[in-house]
């Protein structure tokens, strides 16, 4: 099982938060591929901590989706099927509308001014073929909506769903196009004249067209 050796730990953060939070980057952007088995030893090893907070890391990940646990057997890294992203994707979006209708009844002008920042940050990245980093800027953009929201159960519920998008992503199911700039002006524009409904439903949209995208990418 190869695992990085330069892996630097970050620092004010529990054994088991480090290790969970790490493990989970790795089996998202395919360090560790889907169906690999996993031993906690050379994890902690890799990890530079014991065996029981990766332990305790695992249990979580079985918990999200994103490994397989077998009592007496072992543990092994679930498998990605590109079509899960109709899956995926609707319940998100739902709680992706949600907090952009929460944010649009108490965002602050400071907040308003970031998110036009990110999105001027994302317009330029899908311009110039960097699709990674625009998925990183779309996340921040949309995480400040959620932050916005106050409500740290819809944001535990969000963050869940969401590291198994980029786990799509990376398997190449999530599409990122220049649509999306002009949905994420159209939910500033909302979210700044108030508009819940508006807020909400252009929210929405934008994370469910990532599903026909895919379709029309696939030929389906």
């Amino acid at each position: 099982m190869p695992v990085p050796v330069d892996y630097s730990s970050p620092v004010r953060m529990t054994a088991k938060n480090r290790a969970f939070l790490q493990l989970q980057e790795w089996i998202i952007d395919g360090t560790l591929q889907p169906k690999e088995k996993l031993n906690d030893a050379e994890l902690a090893q890799a990890l530079g901590v014991s065996r029981t907070p990766v332990r305790e890391a695992l249990q979580l990940l079985n918990v999200q989706g994103f490994v397989q646990m077998y009592p007496g057997v072992g543990t092994q890294v679930t498998s990605v099927k590109k079509s899960d992203i109709t899956k995926i994707l609707p319940p998100l979006a739902s709680l992706q509308g949600l907090a952009a209708e929460y944010a649009a009844q108490q965002m602050s002008s400071d907040t308003l001014s970031e998110l036009k920042e990110l999105n001027q940050k994302f317009s330029r990245y899908i311009k110039e073929g960097d699709f990674y980093n625009a998925l990183k800027t779309d996340e921040q953009f949309h995480h400040l909506i959620i932050h916005s929201a106050e409500n740290p159960y819809l944001t535990n519920s969000i963050s869940n769903l969401q590291g198994h998008v980029f786990r799509l992503y990376f398997h190449q199911s999530i599409i990122m196009t220049a649509q999306s700039v002009q949905e994420h002006e159209d939910i500033i524009d909302a979210i700044e004249s108030k508009d819940i409904t508006k807020a909400g439903y252009i929210a929405r949209q934008n994370w469910l067209r990532a599903i026909d995208e895919f379709y029309a990418e696939h030929g389906v």
